[in-house]
């Protein structure tokens, strides 16, 4: 019971993020936008309890020491975050039209992705232009920080850098122990729920999901040339913004502990 309410207590928390502060001394010093939100927005005090997380898994219980260009916190206790998947998921995502693709990053943060990988497959239909791609990039992960922030994640999931469908193919063979696939044509439910199944246990899983127009006979074939497997997501048609945050809900509740 101690544990839960300790628990309890720390999602409660307001919670930031400060790479590499393990391990250094008993005191962590936050600095950049972090400082007017503790500052201006939240008005918090000296004296206040806040979390760090050190973005690898574990969360410092600190009491704020001063506040002033920077803010310094003194370490008090400190945990393993709960929140975090027993198995790593990276979303791979068919790039969406519109601003589709960002409440994708803050959902599948909040549900416990551990990576996304924005696809540009050949139904992609949405166009970026070169020099706009650092900036869409930064807007994605800083999205995917304010989801993590809110959902009282351990670590911050990273978006990485847009890929071809061939590219995230031969990224997902590399970080990934199975991949999995939603297809129309798949086999039955029968096989997809052993499929689900058969995820827990593996270190990390990758899932693809094509754009509005669905991923090509080719990049199926492709797909399942490299050992990835084939389900189905049901008798329903979901669109692109709901196929991938419905198979980690599946995922998660199967793999949770």
């Amino acid at each position: 019971m101690k544990d839960i309410r300790q628990a309890e207590k720390v999602f409660n928390m307001h919670r930031f993020y400060v790479e590499g502060c393990s391990g250094l001394c008993d005191l962590i010093e936050i600095t950049g936008e972090d400082v007017n939100h503790i500052k201006n927005v939240l008005r918090l005090k000296t004296g206040d309890e806040i979390v760090i997380s050190d973005g690898n898994g574990v969360d410092y219980i600190c009491n704020i020491e001063s506040i002033g260009n920077t803010v310094t916190a003194k370490i008090t206790d400190y945990n393993a975050n709960a929140s975090e998947l027993p198995t790593r998921i990276i979303l791979f995502q068919g790039m969406p039209k519109s601003d589709k693709m960002e409440f994708i990053i803050q959902k599948a943060v909040e549900l416990g992705v551990y990576q996304i990988v924005p696809v540009m497959t050949s139904r992609t239909v949405v166009k970026i232009e070169p020099k706009k791609v650092e900036k869409k990039l930064q807007r994605y992960n800083s999205i995917a920080m304010s989801a993590a922030k809110q959902s009282g994640r351990g670590i911050i999931p990273e978006v990485k850098e847009f890929m071809t469908f061939k590219q995230a193919v031969k990224y997902a063979c590399e970080q990934t122990d199975m991949s999995i696939i939603p297809y129309e044509e798949a086999e039955g439910i029968k096989y997809s729920r052993s499929v689900i199944k058969s995820v827990k246990g593996n270190n990390a899983v990758g899932i693809f999901i094509g754009p509005e127009g669905g991923f090509a006979k080719e990049e199926i074939d492709f797909a399942i040339e490299n050992n990835f497997k084939c389900i189905t997501l049901g008798n329903r048609i979901l669109r692109t913004e709901t196929a991938g945050l419905a198979v980690i809900s599946i995922i998660m509740f199967e793999i949770e502990e």
